[in-house]
C-alpha cells in the first residue's frame, strides 16, 4: 500500500515525541509513534484505500483523505478495529447542518461529543457505566482523542489559531462515550434516528462541558426530570439563551423510576421541552439586563421541539446523578447520526 504523506525519522521514542510537540502536532500528550505498518493496518481493517477522499473542508477546502484520518487515529492509541468509528465520526462533523468551522473556531469553546451505538459498542469493549463521561475504557478515550488529533493536524483546529477557545474544558482532549442499551428499554440514540438496532452507529454534537446534577430524594419522573430541566434554565440564563440539541445523561438508578412507570424517552423529550425554558426578563436576574429591554415577557424554549434533545441512557449503577450538555450556540449546529461502516459519496474500495 502507498502512502502519501512525507515520513519523518527519529532516534528513539523520546526523539519522536519531541519532535511531534515542537512542530505542534500533539495535544500536548505523549504519542504512539505513527508508523508506516500501524497505519496500514487501519486502512486495511477499514477496506479503504490511502487516498479516499472522506470530504472537502468547506472553508478552506482542504480534502480530508482516509491515510490522514488513520495518521491522527494511530497517534492518539487508536487500535484498527477503532478506525471505523473515527471514519464515521469525522464523515458526520463534515455534514453542512453541523456547522463543523463553526464549533471549532468560536469563543464560546465547545467540543465534539462522540455517542457510540449498536454492536460496536461490544466489539470494542467500550464501558457505558462507571466513570461514562472519564476515561471510562481504552476505545473511547482513544478514539475521542483521535477527533481532536484530526482537528489539530487535518483541519488546522489549533489554540489561538483557528480555535479562538476564551476557556474551552476538558472534553476538548477526549469526549467520547457508549450509551447503555443492555441496561435499558429504551430506544437508542440511533434507534430514535432510524438505525436498525443490530447496525453500528455515532453521533457527533457540538457540546460544552458537562454540568452534573443530583436527585436521591425521589423515585417520580417529574421530579427527577424537573431538576434536570432546572439545570437547562440556568445554562439558558448564564450561557445562552437560544434553543438546540441538549444532552441529557440518565444514569442507571434514575432510570430506572422512569422505566417502571413506563416513562419512554419521547416522555422525557416531552417533559423537558415543556420545562426547559425562561423568561427574557430572568436575565436581569444575572447581572445581564442590558439586553432585556421591552422583550421581558419573551418565552425562549431550551429546544426547538422535543426531539432536539439527546436522551442518553448512561452512567454508573449507583448514585442518583445525571448530566446536562448544553449545546455550542442553538440552532447553529445541528447533532448528526450516522452508520459506522456507510461512506457517504465513497468510491468502492480497489483490489
Amino acid at each position: 500500500m502507498q502512502l502519501a504523506s512525507k515520513v519523518h525519522q527519529a532516534a528513539d521514542f523520546n526523539a519522536v515525541q519531541e519532535l511531534y510537540h515542537s512542530n505542534g502536532w500533539t495535544d500536548g500528550l505523549p504519542i504512539v509513534p505513527p508508523t508506516a505498518e500501524a497505519v496500514e493496518a487501519c486502512l486495511e481493517w477499514a477496506m479503504m484505500p490511502a487516498e479516499q477522499l472522506i470530504g472537502v473542508e468547506p472553508v478552506r477546502e482542504r480534502p480530508i483523505t482516509v491515510e490522514k484520518l488513520a495518521i491522527n487515529a494511530v497517534m492518539a492509541g487508536c487500535l484498527p478495529m477503532h478506525f471505523p468509528v473515527v471514519i464515521a465520526a469525522v464523515t458526520a462533523m463534515m455534514q453542512p447542518e453541523f456547522l463543523l468551522h463553526g464549533a471549532t473556531a468560536s469563543t464560546g469553546g465547545c467540543a465534539v461529543m462522540l455517542v457510540l451505538n449498536g454492536p460496536i459498542r461490544q466489539e470494542l469493549s467500550a464501558c457505558p457505566t462507571f466513570n461514562v463521561l472519564g476515561a471510562s475504557d481504552r476505545a473511547t478515550t482513544a478514539i475521542g482523542r483521535a477527533l481532536r488529533l484530526i482537528l489539530i493536524n487535518v483541519f488546522d483546529v489549533r489554540p489561538g489559531g483557528i480555535d479562538r477557545s476564551t476557556i474551552g474544558h476538558p472534553g476538548k482532549i477526549s469526549y467520547c462515550l457508549a450509551e447503555d442499551e443492555d441496561d435499558s428499554n429504551w430506544l437508542s440514540l440511533a434507534e430514535q434516528n432510524d438505525i436498525p438496532k443490530e447496525a453500528s452507529a455515532v453521533t457527533v454534537m457540538a457540546a460544552g462541558a458537562p454540568r452534573q446534577i443530583m436527585n436521591e430524594w425521589t423515585t417520580e419522573p417529574r421530579e427527577i426530570l424537573e431538576t434536570f430541566a432546572a439545570e437547562i434554565r440556568a445554562n439558558m440564563r448564564h450561557y445562552s439563551i437560544w434553543p438546540g440539541n441538549y444532552a441529557i445523561i440518565v444514569p442507571q438508578q434514575l432510570r430506572r423510576h422512569l422505566q417502571k412507570v413506563g416513562w419512554s424517552k419521547a416522555d422525557v423529550q416531552e417533559f423537558i421541552f415543556e420545562r426547559a425554558r425562561i423568561h427574557r426578563r430572568e436575565w436581569a436576574e444575572v447581572g445581564k439586563g442590558s439586553v432585556v429591554r421591552d422583550r421581558g415577557d419573551t418565552v425562549y424554549p431550551a429546544m426547538a421541539s422535543p426531539d432536539q434533545l439527546l436522551v442518553i441512557a448512561a452512567g454508573g449503577p449507583a448514585g442518583g446523578f445525571g448530566a446536562v450538555i448544553p449545546p455550542w450556540l442553538g440552532h447553529k449546529s445541528h447533532a448528526v447520526t450516522m452508520a459506522i461502516g456507510i461512506c457517504l459519496d465513497c468510491e468502492p474500495p480497489r483490489t
